[in-house]
């Protein structure tokens, strides 16, 4: 070992004293520099870590909320397609009632017109029955050429309408 030391030209002492220095820096390097950066470092991984079940989480979240909006839309879209269907069976429903409706006062129109023409035509005889009697009260007062009461116009009258 003498040969090794006369050789490199070592001294005992200085290379003590240099790791003395070594183990002094590298205790403080430890405890200052890579204690912090390991304690960081793993703060690190674990944030990450945490982030990608996050991330996990949210993406069975959101695979979970795109079938719920789905279902959500497929709801929707059967509960529009039966208030259609509903809308429109009341709308026929009510044209089916506006039809019977209307058609219940055409027929009352109708009526009332019927019933019109019908007084209308017995009026129309009545005055044509009246103006006969007149008449024919004119042509016997020609006839007979003397004027007749009252009385005996009416009872004239009654006779030939009659």
């Amino acid at each position: 070992m003498d040969s090794l030391i006369s050789t490199f030209h070592l001294d005992i002492s200085l290379f003590i004293a240099q790791l003395v220095n070594f183990a002094i820096v590298f205790a403080v390097l430890y405890l200052f520099a890579f204690k912090p950066l390991v304690k960081i470092m793993t703060e690190r991984s674990q944030k990450i870590d945490q982030s990608l079940k996050n991330a996990d989480e949210v993406e069975k979240r959101l695979v979970s909320t795109a079938q719920e909006r789905e279902e959500v839309i497929m709801t929707a879209k059967k509960q529009a397609n039966l208030i259609i269907e509903e809308a429109d069976k009341n709308g026929e429903k009510k044209r089916q009632e506006l039809l019977v409706q209307a058609k219940e006062e055409i027929g009352q129109v109708i009526n009332k017109e019927r019933a019109k023409l019908v007084q209308e035509k017995a009026d129309t005889l009545k005055e044509i029955k009246k103006e006969i009697a007149e008449l024919v009260i004119l042509t016997i007062e020609k006839l007979l050429d003397e004027k007749m009461t009252k009385a005996e116009d009416e009872k004239l009258i009654k006779k030939i309408i009659k």
